[in-house]
């Protein structure tokens, strides 16, 4: 996955590097479903390969939107954590989760989850931004 940047737009810039369909994948299931692992992320309903999931977990990484050490409780495994900018990404999801419950047609359990998401506003994304952080904590 390629992230030359083509121009100075934000929005341009944003969308290299989130632009694909599963990088904000691989962060919802980090920020909503609490995966850390890389076979975590593997069993997720849409079912992304394994090739896949390792270009787009080093891109993030390469990125700044998340981190990667060992797991101490297993040699062989790895722990993905969000950065403080993928944490950021907070606001983002949540709209977009707030648009599909809207206009497309979401699972009733997600999409009401979604909903209150969006309804609590400011203060319900800085909670949860709150418990991400303590979530994934920034390397010492």
């Amino acid at each position: 996955m390629s992230t030359r940047e083509r121009s100075g737009c934000p929005i341009s810039l944003s969308l290299e590097l989130l632009g694909d369909r599963w990088t904000l994948l691989i962060i919802r299931d980090l920020v909503f479903a609490g995966k850390k692992h890389f076979r975590e992320f593997l069993q997720s309903d849409e079912g992304i390969s394994s090739r896949t999931l390792a270009e787009r977990l080093q891109t993030l990484q390469n990125e700044g939107i998340l981190t990667r050490s060992d797991d101490p409780s297993h040699g062989l495994k790895a722990i993905y954590r969000l950065t403080e900018a993928g944490i950021d990404l907070l606001p983002v999801l949540a709209t977009l989760g707030a648009w599909g419950s809207r206009h497309r047609k979401a699972d009733d359990q997600l999409a009401r989850a979604a909903d209150e998401l969006a309804a609590g506003g400011e203060p319900a994304l800085e909670r949860m931004k709150a418990a991400l952080r303590a979530e994934h904590p920034a390397k010492a």
